[in-house]
């Protein structure tokens, strides 16, 4: 009788497994898509070598409760895996394994388990790596321990080198005893990682050649990929949009960011591609302002607004500088048209061939020239900390993504993002002080130009303007007063 339970619960589980399977969306890259990116990896590594690449870690938030887990971006890249607890070998040739089965890859994942799924969420577990991600060796990460492979008899084990923040838990098999094992399989040094860095020539560990491999892979997107952050852009600019149309003197940074994050999640975005920056008046001066606590903006300020929806890995990056009444200023519409000529100028110079420090270099003269006709500074030549940021970067699986910051080629994906801020007690005309201005787009590089992903999001000041007279689905919606006695 307890067997036959035991069989009713295991069936139950499983069929609960395949129906909660169609709960998923279906438009995640496929297993193909993988593969071929672990071909390519192989057709880049050197001779005798093996990439070898470890799941993200789990982090706590406090006490028992854990931030949400989000992949390594390059394990990701790899697999398409989304659990903890892994590792991923990519050999350059064959392998023989003791079965005489020949295999050039090989995955440890967590195993299924029902008491942990119950709590925590559905797991692929071996064979569901195996089926869906495309893998015809995966294994239980228990198995890692008793993986048997010489480990020395390559020229080149090639991996990124650890950052000692892992927890250790009561799982054997967690990340923390991976590592643990891995570093026992190569001989890895504890007590001389810096010396071993500057001098890996005396040992077949490599630290560093993954690094140039990466970026070479992850600074080109193809169409896939490309694809996917076209979906993550065009959610951010519907963000920026309802924003346009919605805000109000009196709100709150926090509920403006909550707007941006509502349209997200409306349209399937899992995920904010970093930590939301919310800044009205002299908070829009604070680069990395994260706080967005500021609980009512006043009718007069500028708010400036960068967030990106991270849509199935990938992630935008777009910022937006607007009036909280809907009209600028005459001190911000000079600020404003400043930041965007300096854009405009670094877009002239974004094409595949050309140097892409041209696109700071181009924006950066068209701001130092405007800000001596505003009297801001004296001289173009001043240094100044008005604009204290470069321009570009790559996007991607990360908002700064992997790739090569020296000739843009075809298929890179860039923002442009100069900017302006002012910070009260500048050493300037007080009635620019508290004037923070950022506009941030994101670009595909092309054979002979640019595509500017982020059009949909009004740019200049009359398309701005224009979209904050618009009403908003939002207007009618009011939430009872909480500090109103019944």
């Amino acid at each position: 009788m307890k067997a036959f339970f035991t069989l009713i619960t295991i069936i139950c589980f499983s069929m609960a497994g395949f129906s909660q399977e169609q709960d998923l969306p279906t438009d995640f890259l496929n297993k193909t898509f993988y593969k071929d990116r672990r071909d390519k990896l192989r057709d880049k590594l050197p001779t005798n070598s093996v990439a070898v690449f470890f799941a993200n870690p789990v982090r706590n938030r406090a006490n028992d409760v854990d931030f949400v887990y989000h992949q390594d971006p390059n394990f990701y890249y790899f697999t398409g895996y989304k659990e903890p607890d892994a590792v991923l070998l990519v050999f350059k040739d064959m392998q023989t394994a003791v079965n005489g089965t020949q295999y050039n890859e090989i995955i440890f994942v967590q195993p299924r388990d029902e008491r942990a799924e119950m709590w925590t969420g559905r797991r692929l577990g071996a064979a569901g790596v195996k089926d869906k991600l495309g893998f015809d060796l995966s294994f239980e990460n228990k198995e890692f321990k008793k993986y048997s492979v010489d480990f020395s008899k390559f020229a080149s084990i090639m991996f990124f080198d650890f950052k000692n923040d892992v927890r250790d838990t009561y799982d054997s098999s967690d990340l923390y005893d991976l590592i643990a094992q891995f570093k026992a399989k190569v001989n890895y040094p504890e007590k001389n990682v810096t010396t071993l860095a500057v001098e890996p020539q005396k040992n077949n560990l490599d630290f560093k050649g993954l690094g140039k491999i990466m970026n070479a892979l992850r600074g080109i997107k193809t169409k896939e990929e490309i694809d996917m952050i076209r979906k993550a852009v065009k959610i951010s600019c519907a963000g920026q949009v309802e924003v346009m149309k919605a805000i109000k003197p009196g709100m709150s940074e926090r509920e403006i960011d909550g707007i941006h994050q509502y349209v997200f999640k409306k349209y399937q975005a899992e995920d904010m591609g970093y930590p939301s920056i919310v800044g009205a008046g002299h908070n829009g001066c604070i680069l990395h302002y994260e706080e967005n606590y500021k609980p009512s903006i006043s009718n007069k300020e500028l708010i400036l607004m960068d967030l990106g929806a991270e849509f199935h890995g990938y992630t935008a990056d777009i910022t937006r500088t607007i009036p909280v009444n809907g009209k600028f200023s005459p001190e911000q519409k000079l600020i404003y048209e400043l930041v965007l000529k300096a854009q405009e100028e670094g877009m002239k110079v974004c094409k595949a061939g050309l140097p892409l420090k041209n696109i700071d270099k181009a924006g950066r003269e068209a701001i130092n020239k405007g800000l001596k006709e505003l009297g801001i500074i004296q001289n173009e030549t001043d240094k100044h900390m008005y604009y204290p940021h470069g321009c570009c970067h790559h996007i991607g699986l990360d908002v700064h993504d992997r790739g090569f910051y020296e000739d843009l080629q075809e298929g890179m994906v860039i923002t442009i993002e100069p900017g302006i801020y002012i910070p009260e007690n500048s050493p300037c005309d007080k009635k620019w002080w508290g004037i923070g201005v950022r506009i941030e787009d994101d670009y595909l590089v092309t054979k002979d130009g640019y595509e500017l992903l982020s059009a949909s999001a009004p740019r200049t000041v009359k398309d701005i303007e224009a979209m904050m007279k618009l009403p908003s689905a939002l207007d009618d919606f009011v939430l009872p007063d909480l500090d109103k006695k019944n």
